[in-house]
C-alpha cells in the first residue's frame, strides 16, 4: 500500500489517522490513483499540500520531508 512513496511522514500521518489512501484522495477531491501517484512523484498542487496540512495539523517542513533512505 505505501510502497516506493516519497514522503514517509505524509504515510506516517495518513497511518496514524487510521486513514485510507481512497478516503484522503476523497477529502482532496481527486482520484485514488492519483493521490497515489502524487504520493510517488511528489507533485501535489498548492491547494492539495495546504489541505494535507490541515487534514494531519502538521507543517510543511515536516509533512512533506523527503524520505531519502532506501
Amino acid at each position: 500500500m505505501f510502497r516506493n512513496l516519497k514522503f514517509k511522514n505524509l504515510r506516517t500521518e495518513q497511518a496514524r489517522a487510521g486513514l485510507t489512501n481512497k478516503q484522503v484522495a476523497e477529502y482532496l477531491g481527486i482520484g485514488v490513483s492519483t493521490y497515489m501517484a502524487k504520493n510517488q512523484t511528489g507533485k501535489f498542487f498548492l491547494e492539495e499540500i495546504r489541505a494535507l496540512m490541515e487534514l494531519f495539523g502538521c507543517s510543511f517542513e515536516y509533512l512533506f520531508k523527503e524520505d531519502m533512505g532506501k
